[in-house]
């Protein structure tokens, strides 16, 4: 892999973790649409997401330790407490079904109908956001979100385990879908990346460490792979945050939608 290899995927890593456009779909079709000569790597793919994971702890870094705080001497006595075990509850769906579901996203979906399965997911998902979206009431604010909320948008989450689905898509449609509004909606999402990224390069790490190439972390494409990532990451929280206040998501919408036409146009000339 080369520097300017790394350097895309870390700004593709950095839009795509936090906005709503998939960064998984990304870092399997960009490569195959551009035809780069190199392999595909989990152990950079993983790299990457810790690098997403720094950027949304630096940004959210007064919120977790306000939440972590009154979550574990609080309780759920104050909002910031209740909001704490909302997000651990929140986030087992989706540990639950990217840990059962592992194998089947590292090769069926990596497989030869990787740009139809994209395709599909970007497509679908970018529709049912924009209804979501619509028609969606925006009445409750990050203050008054309730633990139904939380949990039916944790339960959402375990739908991105599908590359193309956007966890913070599938998530923010939710949210939407709630009556939440496009502000609470996002800061919700990206606060619930943080034990799902987390937990995700845990499990590799830890648990699945045969599956990754450890040398590779300490190289230097590696190395500013992560870097861009983390910086493009926390611009990206920051520009999402500010954007939702007077627009909507539409552009996200049509954006996944043309991807997707891409993707089948593209796959369509290559298979004949």
């Amino acid at each position: 892999m080369t520097l300017l290899n790394a350097i895309i995927l870390g700004i593709i890593q950095g839009i795509g973790e936090f906005l709503p456009i998939s960064s998984s779909g990304h870092l399997l079709f960009v490569p195959w649409l551009f035809n780069w000569e190199y392999q595909d790597s989990l152990t950079f793919d993983v790299a990457l997401h810790v690098g997403t994971l720094i950027a949304v702890l630096a940004f959210f870094w007064k919120d977790w330790f306000i939440l972590i705080k009154d979550g574990l001497t609080k309780g759920i006595k104050t909002f910031e407490g209740k909001m704490f075990w909302c997000l651990v509850v929140a986030s087992i769906p989706g540990a639950i079904a990217g840990a059962l579901l592992d194998e089947v996203a590292e090769n069926v979906f990596r497989g030869p109908l990787m740009p139809i399965i994209l395709a599909c997911s970007l497509a679908i998902m970018g529709i049912l956001l924009f209804f979501a979206d619509r028609y969606g009431k925006q009445e409750r604010d990050y203050e008054k979100m309730t633990f139904l909320d939380t949990l039916l948008i944790g339960i959402s989450q375990a739908f991105a385990v599908i590359p193309g689905t956007s966890r913070s898509g599938v998530t923010m449609t939710m949210a939407r879908a709630l009556g939440v509004t496009r502000e609470a909606a996002a800061k919700f999402s990206f606060l619930l990346s943080t034990p799902i990224i987390a937990g995700a390069a845990l499990y590799k790490f830890v648990l699945k460490p045969d599956e990754l190439a450890m040398g590779e972390l300490f190289s230097l494409p590696c190395i500013v792979g992560v870097l861009t990532a983390m910086v493009v990451g926390f611009l990206s929280i920051a520009f999402l945050m500010k954007y939702l206040k007077k627009s909507n998501f539409n552009v996200f919408v049509i954006y996944r939608v043309v991807i997707a036409v891409i993707l089948v146009v593209t796959y369509i000339i290559r298979v004949k």
